[in-house]
């Protein structure tokens, strides 16, 4: 069975999708397009590989793209403030969903979402974070799962960026960038956030106005306690680091590099460019899974970041915003989760 897939919103990550979908992996065929930019819709359009008889449709909004009976799932790649709109009606219409983080803006949001998900009695939206499949981080999680190390005491998180664009604030250091890390330590540990703090180490001068580093500490249900450093400036590459402090061992994640080179008296590795070089193995398991999920007649794969997901690490992420503007340890207060998500 071949799923047919709309798309909706064509910039980078967009893009990065389609061409995944079509060339790289198997069992889905893109058969469908939308953007606020209409012009760049149709060059995306025009240009899929693969495409089928009479070529990708181009559709004017989102909603539209949903209702088209020819779609059997939806990615939405838009801009944060519209995913709210396009997950709920997709969950109207009872299309499975791919969402890329955020699931929505806000808390409230996100509760509507789940709210329309239980309503509907089963889960078909997923979240894009992408750190669930990516093989270092499983290979964590199942050292983690056998009990082999006891039970964990520590996540130490590292997410370092050689830089950030023009329009990154001191709050999208957790809200996009650490909001990873939250999930990961939520899905790693098995358990809640309860609490947030947020500390401010002396600021990198190539920042400019931006308050970075931070240094964000995380309580959980349990007791375990993460620290998450994100450092937006620091030019040498894109660093992703990560350790399990546990009872009887820890865990960590290994360098990615493939190979050392020795010359010049000097020992050098690679560092990754970006996220898209660093988790381009990541996405491609994603989204395979999600496809042979869709085949097999689920809306969400096993393991995979729900709403309840999203909903969490968004709320987890207020805390922390507001931690970093007051100083204070904010707690984590979330809703009942419903048994949907047990």
């Amino acid at each position: 069975m071949t799923v047919n897939v709309g798309v909706i919103g064509v910039g980078l990550i967009g893009q990065d999708h389609i061409r995944r979908l079509t060339t790289v992996l198997s069992g889905a065929a893109v058969v469908a397009v939308t953007d606020v930019n209409a012009e760049q819709a149709a060059s995306v359009a025009a240009g899929v590989k693969g495409a089928p008889a009479g070529g990708v449709k181009v559709h004017g909004t989102g909603q539209e793209l949903i209702l088209d009976p020819n779609v059997d799932a939806v990615v939405v790649c838009s801009w944060g403030p519209t995913h709210e709109e396009y997950v709920l009606a997709a969950i109207a219409a009872n299309k499975p969903v791919f969402c890329e983080k955020p699931l929505a803006t806000t808390q409230v949001a996100c509760e509507r979402i789940i709210t329309a998900e239980v309503e509907l009695g089963r889960k078909i939206v997923q979240v894009g974070y992408m750190r669930r499949y990516d093989p270092a981080y499983q290979a964590m999680k199942q050292v983690i799962t056998s009990g082999e190390i006891g039970a964990p005491l520590m996540f130490h998180s590292t997410h370092r960026n050689p830089s950030v664009p023009g329009h990154y604030t001191r709050e999208m250091a957790i809200t996009d960038t650490a909001v990873h890390d939250i999930d990961t330590a939520r899905w790693l540990l098995d358990d809640e956030i309860i609490s947030a703090q947020v500390v401010k180490p002396r600021k990198n001068s190539l920042g400019g106005d931006l308050e970075d580093p931070l240094f964000i500490l995380l309580t959980t249900a349990s007791g375990a306690v993460v620290d998450i450093e994100t450092s937006v400036n620091i030019r040498y590459g894109y660093d992703i680091r990560g350790e399990i402090v546990a009872e009887q061992g820890t865990v960590e994640l290994a360098e990615t590099t493939a190979v050392q080179i020795r010359r010049g008296n000097a020992l050098t590795s690679r560092v990754p460019e970006d996220w898209r070089e660093r988790f381009l193995r990541a996405y491609d398991i994603e989204f395979q899974e999600w496809v042979d999920a869709l085949a097999a007649g689920q809306g969400v794969v096993d393991g995979a970041a729900t709403s309840w997901d999203g909903y969490a690490a968004a709320v987890v992420s207020d805390a922390a915003v507001q931690a970093l503007h007051d100083g204070t340890v904010v707690p984590v207060a979330l809703i009942e989760q419903p048994a949907l998500y047990r």
